[in-house]
């Protein structure tokens, strides 16, 4: 289902912006600082240079494909998660599919065991990044033990000349239950909420785009929150359905993966951006084919399994239609 404004009937000066969890996207070799040894030839994945080329090459081909059928440019911008360092980012622009397109990208080591960080791709010719910060998500558990989750990335740059804002998240998972985690993924609302009030002191009335994983569906409190703190909008809570989502656990479908703006992407005035449209991007060859997971995002890994595929998670996009 494709969730439209009434005014985007073209696809004239159509803007691409996506958010993809690339399930892991480790280089190969053991780094003593992080939880990674899985992810070398010699681990439990055996995750060799040929394993990793393929990914590499299966993401690029994605990335590139995102929005297609109403944009044939690649995306301008793509927050990311579940990436270990700039090198695999580096290799990743360097695709064959990529490498035209004039990528650069924003990212920082975050504190996460697992090494595992949030990142943002750009294209140059349209995105001047201005400032970056990693704005450290201080979780501690009910016992008072620090959670070293993924900071969130913070880029405000100007797309086409208009200044935005950027918050890019990959929130504390729910593998302790959804209800007894509940709380951190609010903490993560509460920090953005508080990074952009100090933004307001010196910004009026600024475009905001809050992308991630949130390991939480766009009914859940935290992103209920977040949206009627700032009145926001978020096109993908009308989109998740018993039968369509971003990422599937026990056969059932999430919306993890959500694109939210602020209500200024609404205004069409000469020289700003307004949204146009949402969907997520589950195209066939992002898919099990077959099998009792048929349909289902076609892996890179089940369990220790290896299956040669994209993601455990289908990207997500809105698009945004320049006014001239």
């Amino acid at each position: 289902m494709l969730f439209t404004s009434p005014r985007s009937n073209t696809t004239e000066n159509l803007y691409t912006v996506a958010f993809y969890n690339l399930e892991n996207l480790f280089d190969i070799r053991n780094n003593d600082h992080i939880l990674d040894e899985g992810f070398t030839p010699n681990g439990i994945k055996k995750w060799t240079p040929k394993r990793y080329q393929k990914k590499i090459v299966n993401l690029g081909r994605a990335i590139s494909r995102i929005g297609e059928k109403f944009n044939q440019h690649p995306p301008v911008l793509v927050g990311l998660s579940e990436v270990e360092n700039g090198l695999v980012l580096n290799d990743l622009i360097q695709t064959d599919s990529l490498k035209k397109t004039d990528y650069g990208y924003v990212h920082f080591d975050s504190p996460d065991e697992r090494g595992i960080d949030t990142a943002l791709l750009y294209r140059k010719r349209y995105f001047n990044v201005i400032r970056t910060e990693a704005i450290p998500l201080d979780v501690y558990s009910l016992e008072g033990v620090v959670d070293r989750t993924r900071d969130i990335l913070y880029v405000f740059g100007t797309l086409n000349g208009e200044e935005v804002h950027l918050f890019i998240n990959h929130w504390p998972s729910r593998r302790e239950g959804g209800v007894a985690t509940a709380y951190k993924r609010m903490h993560a609302t509460n920090t953005i909420l508080q990074y952009m009030a100090k933004l307001e002191e010196s910004h009026q009335d600024p475009n905001y785009i809050v992308m991630g994983d949130f390991n939480d569906d766009p009914s859940s409190e935290s992103m209920q929150h977040l949206v009627a703190s700032k009145q926001l909008y978020n096109p993908m809570e009308k989109m998740h359905s018993p039968f369509r989502g971003s990422a599937q656990h026990k056969r059932q479908w999430n919306l993890f993966d959500q694109i939210i703006v602020s209500h200024n992407f609404f205004n069409y005035e000469k020289g700003t951006h307004s949204f146009a449209h949402a969907n997520i991007f589950d195209e066939h060859f992002l898919k099990e084919d077959k099998g009792r997971y048929k349909g289902s995002p076609l892996r890179t890994f089940v369990g220790n399994k290896y299956k040669g595929g994209y993601s455990d998670h289908f990207p997500v996009y809105i698009q945004l239609k320049y006014n001239t």
